[in-house]
């Protein structure tokens, strides 16, 4: 965020001349082009990187280049960040981080001893085991609830103690869809702030912030970077109020901010992000209705589908596709779909999602003891490959597994 002396970037600085961003502009456009931005001394159409740990101070000790230090702020992270708060609608803007774990802790971080906190059963498996964790440390009164169930949501707040509930839609990896627009009605009204983990949609498919949402968060390493070679996170604010600031100042004194190099790789991938999500939706949708008819396939988890129980909410919520995750739960039981994601050829056993490259993975065997997630189940993350040649791949290991 801006220093003390730092020049006006806030949404009622007058914009230059040939600032793009309140021409009318498509969010696809403004993308692509990086906000438009130009560098003013090479006038290249690609931002620098800006490495620099350090920069010099007035005569008066003051910063009017508005930088003072590394750790706080960064040039390269800034134009990142400036993107994703377009992209998000984000009032407050926009804030990069380490990754999507220092992203999300940096939320909860900022709640006072003795809050009540809401979070879903299905959600990321790294981020639940830190709440548990962490939440009895930091005092913290903690609940898990179905948050796709409306009812099971609003018995759970209590007025005046809750003061954020955290969703995630589609919920990783059963992608179970929660109404973003309901959710943040039930938490405002008992005097709660709204977090949406929207990782899985990315800002193509879903704004949470434009259905009530007061925070959203997403794990950058994922379809945001798309390319599985960058760890980053980020948050985007409705509004810059106190419990943002919170945020911002832990971000700062932390030491959390998301490096310039990464910045500058994740800049580079949201340039075509439009293009990989669309793409990714679509070959996703393919897989989904083919595999729902695969005689080794007992269920298709995919909130694009006709017949999945969030397939009406997310409809109204997402836009342009579904999304690129789906899982898939195998006739035979957990040793058939291991056996499944040990034969695949062309999907890659890996952890992580988003990626260009499409990646299969035994959800329960890594997260272990205590998961919801079905033994029977297998994450996909469709890439941009040919759907043709993933089904293929898919469908070889499948009738492989079950061969007598």
């Amino acid at each position: 965020m801006p220093q003390p002396n730092a020049p006006d970037t806030s949404a009622d600085a007058a914009p230059p001349p040939d600032d793009p961003i309140r021409s009318g502009l498509s969010k696809k456009t403004l993308a692509a082009q990086a906000m438009g931005h130009v560098d003013p001394v090479t006038r290249a159409v690609v931002a620098p990187l800006h490495l620099s740990t350090t920069f010099i101070r007035d005569p008066d000790n003051a910063y009017s280049s508005g930088f003072a230090y590394a750790r706080p702020d960064n040039a390269t992270v800034r134009e990142a960040e400036a993107v994703l708060a377009m992209l998000e609608e984000a009032g407050a803007g926009a804030l990069l981080f380490g990754s999507g774990m220092a992203a999300a802790t940096a939320v909860f971080s900022a709640l006072e001893p003795g809050d009540h906190v809401v979070a879903p059963t299905i959600m990321y498996w790294a981020l639940k085991r830190w709440l548990r964790e962490e939440a009895p440390r930091r005092r913290l009164d903690l609940d898990f609830v179905a948050a796709d169930d409306l009812e099971a949501l609003r018995a759970a707040m209590r007025p005046g103690r809750t003061k954020l509930v955290w969703i995630e839609t589609p919920g990783n990896p059963l992608w179970t869809v929660t109404d973003i627009a309901a959710a943040a009605e039930i938490a405002h009204a008992a005097g709660a702030r709204l977090a949406v983990d929207s990782t899985a949609a990315s800002p193509v498919h879903t704004r949470p912030l434009s259905l009530g949402a007061d925070i959203v968060m997403h794990s950058g390493t994922k379809i945001l970077n798309g390319h599985s070679d960058v760890v980053a996170g980020v948050l985007a604010g409705s509004q810059a109020d106190a419990f943002w600031a919170r945020i911002v100042s832990i971000r700062a004194s932390g030491g959390a901010i998301l490096g310039p190099f990464e910045a500058y790789l994740l800049m580079r991938s949201l340039r075509t992000l439009h293009l990989r999500a669309a793409a990714q939706a679509a070959g996703a949708m393919a897989l989904a209705g083919r595999l729902r008819a695969h005689p080794h396939v007992s269920h298709v988890l995919y909130p694009g589908l006709p017949d999945d129980p969030g397939h009406a909410v997310a409809c109204r919520q997402m836009e342009g596709g579904f999304g690129s995750m789906l899982s898939i739960r195998v006739a035979g039981g957990e040793s058939a779909a291991i056996a499944t994601a040990a034969r695949v050829a062309l999907w890659k056993r890996a952890t992580s999602l988003g990626g260009v490259e499409s990646l299969i993975e035994h959800r329960a065997s890594v997260e272990g003891p205590g998961s919801p997630c079905p033994p029977d189940l297998l994450r996909l993350s469709t890439g941009i490959e040919d759907t043709d040649d993933l089904f293929r791949d898919l469908d070889a290991a499948l009738r492989a597994a079950h061969a007598p």
